[in-house]
């Protein structure tokens, strides 16, 4: 993990901790971090500890008294010598928590599409609880399309023989690093709603199949966030967790991105923030997770992780590990009094990774954001963001009717804003044009190495200028359900994942 010389201390924000009493050290094996969680009853929301400046102080002793149902989480962060922050967290009762389960939907691997056209897959993984076990014919597959396309050291028949024989013995086996490696970059390359597959071979892949907690995954899952980054030059990344094993699912990440921002419902029936969301806002809060207050338009949400046994923990993501561009327009110096931004790196988190029969359920996946998805999509759609009223207000538009074109207008002038702001700050963009003309290439390259390359046309056509791009006038390869390897669909939330 780059820590780039930064102490990054993970608190879970909620969770019951086994036993009366209980320190744990579990994202603190190196340097000084360290985490305490202290358990203890449950006390309403309404105590006087969690109003003002007296929160951080923790509760009275008078107020340790037992209350029906529910826990109280003292948590006790180390960041340093001599630094050391407490915060109490508040898990209520079953009876008086709200889940809101989010619709899952299923994107594009590469620039981070949440939704781009077509019909978004049913949320869930069926039997997640249960993994079955490996099909060995699907292990044969595989294994010998990796000696069709690379050279391992080892024969064939053999890797057979040995791969038959961990399935008969424990109903999986183990990939080899360059068996996950090619996995995970034809994965890649067989996504058929990614426009940017060009870049398939140059996937990097962090290994952590040994990581099961958590905690242990929330970590890394920052860790990832830094490996990607780059200071702006955006690296694609796989970082591949635990697998599903009969007996022993892998973990899985509820976020479908590892950078989302919350959505606030407000009284009115508004929300602030980010309204697609707002469920799985909802969903947190009704664990635990305290809503900033006032509420933001950009308030990262935590990351909701579901452990081998079951059950799941909120994580916060450090400040630090969340790089961020703020939006202005080069021509328009209102622009950047809108306080607007958006984060770097689109690291979709909730699809499996299918190799070989193998289910790796967490393995978060990145590459670069396209121009048009943050700014035609994110920031304009109307169940989103849905800035083009307001930009076309501060432009002067005629907004009377659809027919002056004022929202064509306006979604020019923001993904302008989008692009202008990523470049200036020396942060990997792609442009809906020249990815257009990379995907051709792709497919080119596809096609003179005997493949066919399956694409949903409505993903891979830009939300925007889609005609004057070359991948809107042909036709291509439908999409092949049973291809594999490949991202399957996404985890949905669970309406008591704070009960595991």
């Amino acid at each position: 993990m780059e820590r780039s010389g930064r102490s990054v201390s993970m608190v879970p924000l909620v969770g019951p901790v086994e036993g009366p009493v209980q320190a744990t050290t579990a994202l603190a094996r190196t340097g000084v971090e360290a985490t305490t969680v202290v358990d203890r009853p449950w006390m309403p929301p309404t105590a006087p500890w969690e109003r003002g400046p007296a929160r951080e102080q923790g509760p009275p002793e008078s107020a340790q008294r037992p209350t029906a149902g529910g826990r109280e989480h003292l948590l006790t962060r180390v960041d340093g010598p001599g630094a050391a922050t407490t915060v109490v967290r508040v898990t209520p009762p079953a009876e008086n928590r709200v889940a809101s389960p989010a619709e899952a939907t299923g994107g594009c691997p590469v620039t981070g599409h949440g939704r781009s056209g077509g019909h978004p897959p049913p949320p869930g993984v069926a039997d997640e609880r249960d993994p079955a076990p490996v099909d060995p014919a699907a292990a044969e597959e595989f294994l010998r399309q990796v000696y069709a396309e690379t050279e391992p050291g080892v024969p064939l028949a053999d890797r057979l023989r040995q791969v038959r024989a961990e399935i008969d013995r424990s109903g999986t086996y183990t990939h080899t690093m360059h068996e996950l490696v090619f996995g995970a970059r034809v994965a890649w390359r067989n996504s058929a709603r990614c426009i940017g597959r060009l870049y398939w071979q140059s996937l990097q892949v962090r290994d952590l199949r040994h990581l099961h907690d958590p905690a242990d995954v929330a970590q890394e899952s920052v860790g990832h966030l830094r490996a990607a980054t780059r200071g702006g030059k955006i690296r694609s990344t796989m970082t591949v967790f635990a697998p599903d094993a009969p007996g022993r699912p892998g973990p899985r990440i509820r976020n479908d991105q590892l950078v989302r921002y919350a959505g606030h419902r407000n009284p009115d029936g508004t929300v602030t923030g980010d309204p697609g969301q707002a469920d799985f806002t909802d969903h947190v809060v009704g664990m635990g997770w305290p809503q900033p207050q006032p509420a933001g338009r950009f308030d990262v949400l935590p990351l909701l992780i579901t452990g081998p046994d079951g059950r799941s923990r909120l994580f916060d993501v450090p400040p630090d590990a969340v790089h961020e561009v703020p939006l202005r327009h080069p021509e328009h110096p209102w622009f950047a009094r809108l306080g607007l931004r958006w984060h770097s790196v689109p690291a979709i988190s909730n699809m499996p990774l299918e190799i070989g029969g193998v289910v790796y359920p967490a393995a978060p996946f990145n590459g670069w954001y396209l121009d048009t998805e943050v700014g035609a999509r994110n920031l304009a759609d109307t169940d989103r963001y849905d800035l083009l009223p307001e930009i076309a207000k501060r432009l002067g538009l005629d907004t009377r009717s659809v027919r002056t074109m004022w929202r064509d207008r306006a979604m020019v002038e923001l993904v302008r804003a989008v692009t202008h702001s990523f470049d200036a700050d020396g942060v990997t963009m792609a442009d809906h044009h020249s990815e257009a003309e990379r995907f051709m290439t792709f497919l080119a390259k596809e096609e003179a190495a005997g493949r066919r390359c399956p694409a949903d046309w409505s993903w891979i056509v830009p939300p925007m200028s889609g005609s004057q791009t070359p991948v809107f006038h042909r036709y291509y390869d439908e999409p092949d359900p049973e291809l594999r390897p490949a991202f399957l669909e996404p985890h949905g939330l669970r309406p008591r994942d704070d009960q595991g």
